[in-house]
């Protein structure tokens, strides 16, 4: 899928994760996390964020995420979100 231009979705409210998709030079999905509960759940917000990007037919993006301790349905809808954005509303599901 081709990104028109970056895509935002979230805040850093407590609670909340800000998730930023760019278009990549590299291969995948690239992930670069920080996060308040990385030490317990860092490995978990990943695997939820490249679940869902890849969903979404996301290739080739860099997504960086700033976690504030969220639920994984809320980092799901941050990611579909931001894709949304990035990609003008047309990806598959």
């Amino acid at each position: 899928m081709k990104l028109e231009k970056n895509g935002v979705a979230g805040t850093l409210e407590s609670g909340d994760i800000m998730v930023e998709i760019r278009p990549s030079e590299k291969q995948g999905i690239n992930v670069e996390l920080e996060s308040t509960v990385a030490n317990l759940f860092g490995r978990q917000i990943k695997q939820v964020i490249i679940e869902t990007a890849e969903k979404c037919g996301l290739e080739n993006v860099d997504i960086i995420a700033n976690d504030k301790g969220s639920l994984d349905c809320t980092i799901r809808a941050r990611v579909t979100t931001a894709a949304l954005r990035a990609t003008g509303g047309e990806f598959k599901w």
